[in-house]
Parts: structure tokens; C-alpha cells; sequence
């Protein structure tokens, strides 16, 4: 099956995070923090691991590390996570430090079915750089 994949040259990282970017819409820190003044129906993912997460995310993030998605994303796998399986119509902001990651994570539930995913551009750095709150708090 994979043998008649072959490209000439062999795709890297940012070739992934460019291919996925160019198929996700990104918004940036003042458009999340005004979705969340106004309280609009989301689910918002932080797609980076359990000790970046702890070290500081977005009040209401749920923790779903990039290697878990496809995993929490599917019903029929037996610890898919319910919050995420129930999404499909809801809109979806993913993260992660930069947004390669949250790209590659949005790229991947959109060809689950999922609707509206949104990346946030510039991911947690530049929530951070950009004054945003910040949530510090380990997971138990």
C-alpha cells in the first residue's frame, strides 16, 4: 500500500504544518477572547502535552495532545473523549504552543466529519505575548 507513495523528495514537519494551514481557518487571540466574552457554544482544545499545559493554558481548554486526537475524536474507540466525540457540529479552537501542531490536529477532525475547527494563529505563545489570561494550574 505504501510502496506507490514515494515523493522525489521526502516532506518534512513544515510541510505538513503548510499543507494543513493551507486547509484551516486560523483566528487570532481578539477573536478568541471575544468568542469567549460572549460566551458563544465551543469546545476549545489545547492539543499540546500534559506539562505545557500545566505551565499555563486558556480558562476552559480541554487537554487532548496531539498524538490522542484521531484516538478522543472517534466514538468507537473505547477512551475517546465524550466532550470531543459530541463536537462534530459544534465549533472547535484548537491550540498549541505555535499553531504547527493545533494546524495539524484541526486538519485531521475536519476529515472526521468535524464542521466548524478553527485554529488560534500564533497558538499559546502568542496568546501569552498578546496579554491574554492565563490559566496555571496542574492537572489532576
Amino acid at each position: 500500500m505504501y510502496d506507490t507513495f514515494k515523493p522525489e523528495h521526502p516532506m518534512g514537519l513544515m510541510d505538513f504544518v503548510r499543507a494543513a494551514k493551507s486547509c484551516v481557518r486560523e483566528i487570532t487571540p481578539a477573536e478568541l477572547i471575544e468568542k469567549l466574552k460572549n460566551k458563544e457554544d465551543m469546545l476549545l482544545i489545547d492539543v499540546r502535552e500534559h506539562g505545557e499545559f500545566e505551565q499555563g493554558h486558556i480558562r476552559g481548554a480541554h487537554l487532548v495532545p496531539r498524538g490522542l486526537i484521531e484516538a478522543a475524536a472517534d466514538p468507537s474507540y473505547p477512551k475517546h473523549v465524550p466532550e470531543l466525540t459530541a463536537a462534530r457540529d459544534r465549533q472547535v479552537i484548537v491550540y498549541c504552543a505555535t499553531s504547527g501542531r493545533s494546524a495539524m490536529a484541526a486538519a485531521v477532525l475536519q476529515m472526521m466529519g468535524f464542521k466548524n475547527v478553527l485554529n488560534l494563529g500564533g497558538g499559546y505563545a502568542r496568546w501569552a505575548s498578546e496579554g491574554m489570561p492565563q490559566v496555571h494550574e496542574a492537572i489532576y
